[in-house]
Parts: C-alpha cells; sequence; structure tokens
C-alpha cells in the first residue's frame, strides 16, 4: 500500500470512530515523514472522501447490492476511497484505485471483503458516466445525493435562500479553500514574509476584504511551514479576521476574550492593540489554553493572560472589573467552515441548533454586566444558521434592551440589512461567519 492511502485510511477510520477533526490530523507530526507528493495526496483522499462521503455512499450502496449498515467500517472506508479516486481524480489510474483498497482492506482485518471490494469498484470504473440520484423524484433528496449535503440541511437552506443559492453554497462548500493568512510585525515585514514565500515558489495576494491579510494564489503554505512554525505569519480566515476589525481593539485597552482558544483571535486583539493593554483569554478547557499559550508565545503577544473559566457561568471577576471589550467567539454548528470541515455535515443534527442557541445565550448573558459603559459587546459564530444568529440576538436585546446594536464601518456586501456582518463562502470566498456588536449603556 503507498504510505499515502494508508495514512488516509488511518485518519478516516480516526474521524468516524473517534470524532476527531481531520484537518487536525492532517497537521500532525506523523505525517511529516512522507513526502510532499504524499502529503499532498493524503490531503487530497481525506478531505475529498468527507466532502463527497453521501454520494460516494448512494454508489456503494448500488454497486454492492447492500445497505451500507451490512457492510464493516473498514470495508466501508476502503470503499469510499477507492470510488474517491475513480469518480474525482483523473491522475489516478484506475487499477492503483481498485489494488490499492483491495490491499487496505486485507491489512485491516476483513480479507473476506477483498472480492467485494474488487468487484464493486470495477463496477464503478465501467460506470463513471453514472448520475448521482438520477430518477429520484424528490428534489431534496436529489440534490441532498448530488452535491453531498444532509437532506436536512438542503431543505433547511432551499426554505431561507432559495434554490439557486443554495446550490451555489453547497458547490462551494464542495470546494478546497484558499489559504488565507495575516503577517506579524512583530517577528517580520511583510516584504520579507514575501520574499521568503517567493523562494519556496509562494505567490500571494492581498485580500480584497481584510486590509493586512493575504491569500495564496500559487504553490502551498501549511504549519509546517518555516514561516509558520518561526511565527512570522498566522493561518487565519479572511472572516475570522474581520471580527478582530469589528471588535476595535486600541492599544492600553482591557479586553476579554470569552472563548479565546486557540489563540487566533486573541494573538490577532494584541497585535491590533501593538502589544499595550490586557486581553484576558479564557477558556474551560486546560489543555486549550496551554495551546492558547504556547500561539501567543510563537506570535510574541506578550498582553495576552489566559484564564480557566466556563464562559456559561458567572465569571470569575472582582464586582467593579469592567472591561472596554468583550469577545464571545461562540461555540456553533460551525456550518459557515464546512469547507475545510466537511465531517461537521455528517455529525450535525437538527435538535443541535437549538442547544447550540442556549449555550450561546448564556454566554452572552454572563458576558453582558462585564461590559464598561460606551464598551463593545461583540457576539459572533462561524454559523449560516439563523437559529444561532440573529435568533441568539433577538433573544439578547429582548433580556437586556439597554443595550443597542452597533454597525460596523465595513464594505456594505459584508454586512445584512441590520448591520449584522454576514460572510458566506459562496458570495466572499471565505468562511461563513456571523457578528453583531452591540454597545453597552
Amino acid at each position: 500500500m503507498s504510505p499515502a492511502r494508508r495514512e488516509a485510511f488511518r485518519i478516516l477510520h480516526r474521524v468516524e470512530t473517534s470524532g476527531a477533526y481531520a484537518t487536525y490530523l492532517l497537521t500532525s507530526r506523523r505525517l511529516d515523514r512522507l513526502s510532499l507528493e504524499d502529503r499532498r495526496l493524503t490531503y487530497e483522499l481525506v478531505l475529498g472522501v468527507l466532502r463527497w462521503r453521501l454520494q460516494l455512499d448512494y454508489f456503494i450502496e448500488r454497486y454492492a447490492r447492500r445497505r451500507l449498515d451490512k457492510l464493516e467500517l473498514p470495508v466501508i472506508i476502503a470503499l469510499r476511497l477507492g470510488l474517491y479516486q475513480i469518480r474525482f481524480l483523473e491522475r489516478i489510474p484506475e487499477w492503483a484505485a481498485v489494488n490499492e483498497s483491495v490491499e487496505l482492506v486485507k491489512a485491516h482485518g476483513a480479507k473476506w471483503a477483498a472480492s467485494l471490494v474488487n468487484a464493486v469498484l470495477r463496477r464503478a470504473c465501467r460506470r463513471k458516466k453514472d448520475v448521482p440520484g438520477q430518477g429520484i423524484a424528490d428534489e431534496g433528496e436529489r440534490l441532498s445525493i448530488r452535491f453531498s449535503h444532509p437532506r436536512w440541511l438542503v431543505e433547511k437552506w432551499i426554505a431561507r435562500f432559495g434554490r439557486e443559492e443554495t446550490i451555489a453554497l453547497m458547490g462551494a462548500n464542495n470546494t478546497p479553500p484558499r489559504t488565507a493568512f495575516r503577517t506579524n510585525p512583530w517577528r517580520c515585514s511583510a516584504e520579507a514574509v514575501r520574499a521568503a514565500l517567493e523562494r519556496d515558489g509562494i505567490v500571494i495576494e492581498p485580500s480584497a476584504f481584510v486590509p493586512g491579510a493575504y491569500l495564496v494564489k500559487q504553490g502551498v503554505l501549511s504549519n509546517a511551514s518555516m514561516v509558520v512554525r518561526r511565527g512570522w505569519v498566522y493561518l487565519q480566515d479572511e472572516a475570522s479576521q474581520l471580527v478582530v476589525r469589528i471588535v476595535e481593539p486600541r492599544p492600553g485597552a482591557l479586553v476579554l476574550d470569552v472563548c479565546a482558544a486557540p489563540g487566533g483571535k486573541s494573538s490577532h486583539l494584541a497585535m491590533e492593540m501593538d502589544n499595550r493593554g490586557r486581553i484576558v483569554a479564557g477558556d474551560v478547557h486546560l489543555h486549550r489554553l496551554r495551546l492558547l499559550q504556547r500561539t501567543c508565545q510563537r506570535l510574541g503577544a506578550t498582553i495576552v493572560y489566559p484564564v480557566a473559566l466556563d464562559g456559561t457561568k458567572p465569571l470569575p471577576f472582582l464586582p467593579e472589573v469592567r472591561f472596554d471589550r468583550v469577545l464571545v467567539d461562540a461555540p456553533c454548528s460551525g456550518t459557515g467552515t464546512l469547507r475545510r470541515h466537511p465531517e461537521i455535515k455528517w455529525r450535525l443534527r437538527p435538535d443541535d441548533l437549538r442547544a447550540l442557541a442556549n449555550v450561546q445565550l448564556r454566554l452572552l448573558r454572563s458576558a453582558a454586566p462585564l461590559v464598561a459603559s460606551g464598551g463593545f459587546l461583540i457576539y459572533s459564530t462561524c454559523s449560516l444558521e439563523w437559529e444561532e444568529n440573529e435568533a441568539v440576538v433577538e433573544r439578547f436585546l429582548a433580556e437586556m434592551p439597554s443595550f443597542t446594536v452597533r454597525r460596523p464601518a465595513l464594505e456594505a456586501t459584508l454586512l445584512s440589512d441590520r448591520g449584522f456582518l454576514q460572510t458566506f463562502p459562496h458570495r466572499h470566498g471565505m468562511d461563513g461567519f456571523f457578528a453583531a456588536v452591540f454597545v453597552a449603556p
């Protein structure tokens, strides 16, 4: 078996069995031993299978002539890998996709299924022109299979955005995102970063939406790159950077980042504040606070102070403490990040949105009393869902009507009619984020 397919199988198995996120496993040091070509193939196989899982399973059931729940997980993963290569990767010879998948099931305790995998994938080679969902009358189900999104989410988006925009959104979700980053002036000038990247064959261009942000136009920039490891740049999507822009942190301010780990926004806030003032960075998990601390140390953000806290409960500060800015970057469904975290599609359930919204409201309730008069409370998610965004804002304002909504100074195309930040992958080429700014009385 090729190292790339072996690692892809291992990662996909962990995603299915332990709830791990593929992108984090793909940046593991374990993959450093692979050649650059094998690392790229591993990345392509893992995220490609996760993006197109529903469509792949549709064809597996038809070519295997049995339901998926009648197959063992190693067999399913091997079939998904093989079928993805056959249908989506023209550069991979069909015989290689078939043979390697057969060897994968043999190596993972399912020798009995070798002939089945061989037969299914050879059938797939002969039927590459089969159209996913063809003949299915129900449009929701047909589009679900065609674009590999859960049916409930497809129907939900059609009801809200309309058919054509939902199709555009799903198409964008199935397209790998461009790499975005910000430079770190404490470690290296933007000009020196550009020169270092050009020596590695990486061409960049400035963001059309975010001052100081850049996009990779050509080449590969990853967490393993020298400029990232040295803290010269920090990989961060444009939408995530926009959230920090609307906080409008000022040098010398006192800032609370309630859900701060892994530290992307806290370190960015410190940069915008020129390392003057104080940022209290909270998180409920100690191991995530340690990750935040390492991030800030690498980047030179010296005004960030990690604190273990549960943001859904009364926060552990003296009664007289008030913050100029409080950021609640709340845990959410993540439906705005399906381009980079496609496994979310298969884990999320409709009831999860209601549960998440209740947590988000509790976070705002806890944070609101800590905002100084005239200070800003910023609520953000990486979700596209009304239940987690506008509905939470309405519930919060109903409980605390003395807070007022502030319209950020951003390009109009990035804002909703009510003055909330709202970005979409298919409209803006960045992750889907929502953010509202409230001014304290």
